[in-house]
């Protein structure tokens, strides 16, 4: 897994030709001075890579240091709530996650309303996820998977990222709609959760793609079905689960925002030279090599995502009667 974060680390690097490019005016100057985009989870992670391949484009089509700021604790509400309560110039931005939409309901006193105290800028990326199955199920289809988890119930311990990430309520997801209920364990990101997968200490992990492709090629582990709505390209053979749960999709995804009141001015920059990324082929491509299919759009557009899986996470947490851990 070190050799995998270095990989990512590495695909972070800013290309020739993103430096070269000019620097485009902005609103009123900005940025006049270096903007911090605060991850609020930890180094090498999903969100972290995001921040800092975004970060570096945007510093370098805007002329001014974009530094990411690792600020993770409580499922990310601390560094959440740290953008919030910012200054609304443009200078303090959050990487948005799945688990802002999460904790919105899993937490009951936080001290701020994401959907009222922040202002989106753009969806980044949508990232797919793997249901992956330690050799030892017998199960080879989503059907045969919930036939066995309800046959069994005590011998299927389904592994995550972390309570409250996305591969957990994902996991949580196929529960409520497939009538299973395997057990949770979490761990500290998806690193350890796939070493415990591997040795057979858990049985079923739901994984974001990136870095699972060499455990399912040498058959140190089984791939199932993806959670998206539809097929994707990194394993065009798999079904999707919703080919055997019906209404079934799930995904983790990354955005930016700012507080709530920046500058219609600051967003509508920082909006375009997103998107702009997603014209350029040295971006596309490195964020597809994280296993990143492209949001991008409008600020209105990743504001209706997020009060969709806002609404959607909520569901889940209320019929599971989940709590924070």
């Amino acid at each position: 897994m070190k050799l995998i974060r270095r990989h990512f680390l590495e695909l972070a690097g800013i290309s020739v030709t993103a430096l070269a490019l000019p620097r485009r005016a902005a609103a009123a100057g900005y940025p006049e001075r270096p903007v911090h985009i605060i991850a609020g989870f930890s180094a090498g992670g999903g969100v972290d890579i995001s921040a800092r391949l975004i970060g570096q484009w945007l510093g370098a089509r805007l002329g001014q240091s974009f530094i990411v700021e690792n600020r993770p604790g409580a499922g990310g509400n601390i560094g959440t709530e740290a953008v919030v309560h910012a200054s609304p110039d443009g200078y303090m931005l959050l990487l948005s996650t799945v688990p802002n939409a999460v904790n919105a309901t899993l937490y009951d006193n936080l001290k701020f309303n994401f959907i009222r105290d922040i202002a989106p800028v753009a969806g980044i990326i949508r990232v797919p996820m793997v249901i992956l199955l330690h050799p030892s199920v017998p199960a080879r289809t989503v059907p045969e998977l919930i036939a066995y988890a309800k046959a069994s119930p005590a011998k299927v311990n389904m592994a995550s990222a972390g309570f409250g990430s996305a591969p957990h309520m994902a996991g949580e997801l196929f529960n409520v709609m497939a009538g299973v209920s395997m057990a949770h364990v979490p761990y500290r990101g998806q690193a350890p959760a796939l070493t415990d997968l591997i040795g057979g200490q858990v049985q079923l992990l739901f994984a974001t793609t990136p870095g699972t492709s060499d455990y399912i090629a040498t058959g140190k582990l089984r791939a199932l079905a993806v959670t998206t709505a539809s097929r994707i390209a990194m394993y065009p053979e798999l079904p999707t689960i919703a080919d055997s749960v019906p209404g079934y999709e799930a995904s983790q995804w990354y955005g930016l925002s700012a507080p709530n009141n920046t500058p219609a001015d600051v967003v509508a920059t920082l909006n375009r030279e997103i998107n702009a990324a997603f014209a350029d082929p040295g971006m596309k491509q490195r964020f597809a090599d994280i296993g990143g299919e492209p949001l991008a759009g409008s600020p209105d557009a990743f504001g209706r995502l997020i009060a969709e899986e806002t609404e959607k996470w909520a569901r889940v947490v209320k019929s599971t009667g989940m709590k924070p851990e």
